[in-house]
């Protein structure tokens, strides 16, 4: 396993609580749309075992033609050790970034694709809807369905509804409208839905989806196989 150290390079203050790291990218180092990565702070690997609460498992939220590897994240005033060290880190200071993968890749199936996520999830949605905007082969239509209840919406930006790009998107700040609009989305037996937030917002979602008769292979979770299998089970 190859261990990169890079430098922070810039450090955007996307809402009071949310932060974007932007890293060095380090040559050879390449990824794709909706990749995650473990991001490590000085001395996670020190002792004789790796310091996991140094480590945290992180989405990449920039294409790599960005040139920088963005790590986009909620930091609340109380936080866990990892998020502390992050929160007080300046521009210069180096990380360290490892094992790299893409389990929500942009499927392009001529079919439509319904993003649903919780919060700072978008940020994993971002390089695939940048990556549409650039190339929208073999996608019909996209829509983005964001919860956040601090109306503190990201990415305001990019995630604006683009008729002429079959492209839109909704931010809800109350979980029974969100869920409404899911049901109605669902309604589309035929998309494909990503879904990106805590554990249990994947459970909930996978059960309005399920409900609804949406089939388990055509929900996609940002987690490894035999774990999406477990979420999907039933």
């Amino acid at each position: 396993m190859q261990i990169y150290w890079t430098k922070i390079n810039k450090i955007i203050e996307e809402t009071p609580e949310i932060k974007t790291y932007m890293l060095d990218c380090p040559e050879g180092f390449t990824w794709e749309e909706g990749s995650h990565i473990h991001l490590a702070l000085e001395g996670f690997n020190a002792g004789e075992k790796p310091n996991r609460n140094l480590i945290r498992h992180m989405s990449i939220s920039t294409l790599p033609h960005e040139k920088s590897i963005g790590i986009t994240t909620r930091i609340k005033e109380e936080c866990s050790e990892f998020k502390s060290i992050l929160r007080n880190m300046k521009i210069g200071e180096e990380v360290a970034v490892f094992k790299t993968h893409s389990n929500v890749p942009l499927k392009r199936e001529d079919k439509n694709v319904y993003l649903l996520s919780s919060g700072v999830g978008l940020a994993t949605f971002r390089p695939l809807v940048l990556d549409y905007f650039e190339r929208a082969d073999n996608v019909n239509h996209i829509h983005s369905l964001n919860i956040d209840s601090s109306r503190d919406f990201l990415f305001t930006n990019i995630f604006a509804s683009l008729p002429n790009k079959k492209f839109t998107s909704q931010f809800v700040d109350n979980r029974n409208d969100y869920y409404d609009e899911v049901k109605k989305l669902a309604a589309d037996k035929d998309g494909i839905f990503y879904v990106v937030g805590s554990d249990e917002f994947l459970v909930h979602n996978i059960e309005v989806l399920r409900a609804q008769g949406v089939k388990a292979e055509q929900i996609m979770l940002d987690k490894h196989e035999q774990t999406k299998s477990e979420f999907l089970a039933f």
